[in-house]
């Protein structure tokens, strides 16, 4: 009879540590922007400077990671992600996971290429650029701004900053600070 009771208490203690374990790892998932306000698109505010709603935007040709060259233009006929992004910034890594997610279910079937384009030249190394890329499993194209040209002409102030550009070429939106999966899904469901 006592060997039962240890046998039902040891199991009932399995499934407790198994429920909290479960709770704990999907509260840490709704939770990975705890304390990080989601982005604003400012590409339609009248304070917003520069690059914006209705503007071309504008081309540049960058190396990635693996070494191939990624030219904007090239993506014409594809809706585009454009993420200025660096390894040392907090809600860049809150972010990244939901883009990847996004990437990998959805991308094709809508479309879409993200292009994380990493402030090299704000940042701190190619090793570090390359550990992060690997440690978030990332398999979209990760272009490197080693001049910082292209975060000049993206006004990439504050990261991460977004761009959502349609298949035209032609800004939509400009989002300033992180994103989840369901924020970046409602975006690009708006590009034609």
């Amino acid at each position: 009879m006592k060997k039962k009771i240890i046998g039902l208490l040891v199991i009932a203690a399995l499934v407790a540590i198994a429920t909290i374990s479960f709770v704990r790892d999907n509260i840490d998932e709704q939770e990975a922007f705890a304390g990080e306000q989601l982005g604003t698109d400012l590409a339609k505010n009248p304070a917003n400077e520069g690059l914006g709603q209705g503007n071309t935007a504008p081309n540049f040709t960058l190396t990635t990671l693996e070494g191939e060259e990624v030219t904007l233009a090239d993506y014409k006929g594809k809706k585009v992600v454009l993420n200025l992004w660096a390894t040392w910034c907090g809600p860049c890594k809150a972010e990244m996971p939901h883009l990847q997610n996004y990437y990998e279910d959805m991308a094709e079937k809508e479309n879409v290429e993200i292009l994380a384009v990493n402030l090299t030249s704000s940042d701190v190394g190619l090793d570090k650029v390359k550990a992060f890329q690997e440690d978030y499993g990332l398999s979209f194209p990760i272009p490197l701004d080693e001049d910082g040209v292209v975060g000049d002409t993206y006004q990439a102030i504050t990261i991460p900053t977004t761009y959502m550009i349609d298949t035209t070429g032609t800004i939509q939106n400009k989002i300033v600070g992180p994103m989840d999966e369901q924020m970046l899904t409602d975006y690009i469901s708006n590009l034609k």
